[in-house]
């Protein structure tokens, strides 16, 4: 009569912690991300080999502990620049696309959206309808100004 009860409650316990460890990872993810990219010098790019977009991205999967490993993973990240306009009713324009987007004083967003975490038990609402097995979305942004440098990394591709 108690072993019911106890195993819903558990398995909620289990599947709410696991979201909650995703969203955190992934949300450390993108703070690291944005930290690394602001701080990235034209040298440290040049030795790397790789444009200051592609390092961001790196950085956001080295630090997922593997939620966003792979192509598919990466896929999931975006790096956007904007520059702030009082002329925009948002007060940004996205520069993204220009190959001065990540110039000293704009501003860098990473952010990771719609990433489908899959449940680790299936979620029962009544007897009459079949289980839940739908992922849930987890998405976390992250901006900071770029840091002052007198030696700029190539941008790279955008977002």
């Amino acid at each position: 009569m108690v072993l019911l009860p106890l195993l819903s409650i558990l398995f909620v316990l289990v599947d709410v912690s696991w979201a909650i460890f995703a969203k955190s990872t992934i949300m450390y993810a993108v703070r690291t991300g944005v930290r690394t990219g602001i701080t990235i010098t034209g040298t440290q790019a040049t030795a790397a080999g790789e444009t200051l977009t592609q390092m961001v991205k790196d950085a956001v999967q080295a630090n997922s502990l593997g939620f966003l490993n792979g192509t598919t993973g990466r896929g999931y990240i975006q790096v956007h620049y904007f520059v702030q306009d009082s002329s925009s009713s948002t007060g940004l324009t996205d520069v993204s696309a220009l190959a001065s987007g990540n110039a000293p004083g704009n501003l860098m967003q990473v952010s990771v959206t719609n990433y489908p975490l899959p449940g680790l038990v299936p979620r029962i609402y009544n007897w009459f309808t079949s289980a839940d097995k739908s992922a849930s979305n987890l998405s976390a942004i992250s901006a900071d100004k770029i840091e002052p440098s007198g030696d700029m990394p190539p941008i790279g591709t955008a977002p």
